[in-house]
């Protein structure tokens, strides 16, 4: 998982974000924000939040133990990442929103523009 990052270290902004389940549910997230850094052995690393409200995404973890982030950076760069470990507020109110951070468990892989249209096609989204 060392060099799977193609971004040089800095934030980047995310033109959308969300959260894909298995059952092709998803809940999109607000203001995504990634940080790509260095670690110790000078190898890049990522992490990432946005702004959720936890009581949809107690609804969409309900029915399903695992779920991916798709982000969109514009233009062509659109990744999948498999299962990140996600942190989020535990305030369960609708109307409440709480920051996610999220930090890959696994390399991420890029999307094609097709492949993202057809993934958006699926999806069905949670209603806010």
């Amino acid at each position: 998982m060392s060099q799977w990052i193609p971004f040089g270290e800095g934030e980047y902004g995310v033109e959308a974000i969300f959260l894909a389940a298995p059952d092709n549910t998803a809940l999109s997230l607000e203001n995504g924000v990634i940080e790509v850094y260095q670690d110790a052995a000078g190898r890049r690393r990522l992490r990432g939040k946005a702004r959720v409200r936890p009581y949809y995404m107690v609804q969409l973890m309900e029915e399903n133990d695992a779920v991916d982030l798709i982000l969109d950076l514009g233009g062509e760069f659109k990744y999948r990442l498999p299962e990140p470990l996600l942190r989020a507020g535990k305030v369960f109110s609708p109307d409440v929103k709480a920051v996610l951070q999220f930090s890959p468990t696994a390399p991420w892989y890029r999307l094609s523009e097709a492949e993202y249209a057809e993934v958006g096609r699926l999806l069905s989204f949670i209603s806010l």
